[in-house]
């Protein structure tokens, strides 16, 4: 019997090369991608499946064909991992929010490790040793915010309350309980999705549900709600639905890192050039003689300059940055005797922040990034001026592909 003729009808755009829709595949998976998937080759064409773990010998259903690459299912293993371990949540494999609950804690990080050094050496060209990567001390229960999605009422009814299904860009998986979020954040889950469900008339559009962990013991689900977080010694408040890593667990070691690495170079200054509600600038400030935290967000200047007098920290001041003279409050500051810290988001900085960066030219940069592949492709832009002189992944997003990573660089004239 023809097996092709028993496959489901291929979608439109579907390009049945050099796959059929839904050919079944047998492949032994070599590496993961950064992406957090399992990637092995059939005589040299890569195929990409998830879940599935380096060294497996998997079976794989392809539903995708690009011009480099197909995507496929993982249907079996057959012949598992060591370090293949049984997944706390139910939903693995079918929810997008986690790619690594089936691999051993210890494995995730060894291999976050390697992609670093891996992005390092293929986006940035610098072949520089990679520290082990720093785990969390809570590897479950460590998330202070969430954000479940939902879609506008049908017939007067919102559907799943969740997040996305593996590889879809917008059917949602139902989620009434998140292992890798706090107990508190749980524990009021049911009743802030009930509270969605209630009110199902007055949405009109599609929407996200916030459940973010305060530390003073209140779970805020408003945007504007005050919310609080300690590290250390230090108060921070900012409002619920700004940023603010949210893996209090790590934070600690997360900030002191970041503040020996700014000051190990004997630094007097720093500058926190995108400061938010003032995490690294406050968490430094004890080293340094002045500190000045520069945003561009006019609120988390607001909160910045709050948390300052909260901690009653008078060595740091906060100013609204313009994007175009980003450095221009810095002016008292030598530039041989000051560290950067910068934290862009996802997408990295920009070209026009990197020349300013540049030309003010600090004896000590400390970049932080959630998304190592734009720290790397930055670190091009910075390579003739600045060395690396430690490269310290932290791992505060366990069961998951994400990493924060923090590049230390050195002025090399």
């Amino acid at each position: 019997m023809n097996q092709s003729k028993n496959r489901p009808r291929p979608p439109k755009r579907f390009v049945a090369d050099p796959f059929e829709y839904h050919q079944e595949l047998e492949l032994t998976i070599d590496t993961l991608t950064n992406l957090g998937q399992g990637l092995g080759r059939i005589d040299g064409w890569v195929v990409f499946v998830p879940f599935a773990l380096p060294g497996e010998r998997v079976r794989a259903r392809v539903f995708r064909n690009h011009k480099a690459h197909s995507e496929a299912d993982l249907i079996e293993v057959v012949e598992a991992s060591p370090s293949r371990v049984e997944p706390r949540c139910a939903l693995f494999g079918e929810c997008g929010g986690c790619q690594y609950q089936n691999f051993a804690y210890s494995e995730q990080l060894v291999w976050k490790q390697r992609q670093v050094a891996e992005l390092l050496e293929h986006l940035a060209d610098i072949e520089f040793p990679v520290e082990p990567v720093i785990a969390s001390p809570e590897q479950w229960g460590y998330r202070t915010k969430i954000t479940p999605h939902f879609q506008r009422p049908r017939d007067g009814v919102i559907g799943p309350i969740g997040f996305l299904k593996v590889g879809r860009r917008s059917d949602l998986l139902d989620v009434a309980h998140c292992p890798i979020a706090s107990p508190a954040i749980n524990d009021a889950l049911p009743a802030a999705r009930k509270e969605v469900r209630d009110r199902a008339l007055e949405y009109r559009k599609n929407a996200t549900l916030l459940v973010r962990d305060s530390a003073n013991g209140k779970i805020c689900t408003d945007n504007t709600e005050t919310c609080e977080e300690k590290v250390g010694d230090i108060t921070f408040q900012f409002h619920a639905g700004e940023f603010f890593q949210n893996n209090r667990a790590i934070l600690p070691a997360f900030t002191e890192h970041v503040a020996n690495q700014a000051s190990g170079g004997g630094a007097r200054h720093l500058i926190d050039a995108y400061c938010g509600a003032g995490l690294f600038a406050l968490t430094s400030a004890s080293r340094f003689d002045s500190v000045i935290g520069i945003e561009i967000s006019e609120s988390s200047i607001d909160w910045a300059k709050r948390n300052a007098k909260i901690n009653q920290i008078e060595n740091v001041r906060f100013v609204q940055g313009d994007a175009a003279a980003i450095f221009a409050d810095t002016e008292s500051f030598d530039p041989e005797r000051s560290a950067v810290v910068i934290d862009p988001p996802r997408k990295g900085s920009n070209q026009e922040f990197l020349d300013q960066l540049l030309a003010f030219g600090p004896a000590t940069i400390v970049y932080v990034s959630c998304n190592p592949a734009t720290q790397m492709r930055d670190l091009r832009h910075l390579a003739n001026a600045y060395k690396p002189t430690c490269v310290q992944p932290f791992d505060l997003f366990p069961h998951t592909r994400h990493l924060e990573c923090v590049i230390t660089l050195q002025k090399t004239d």
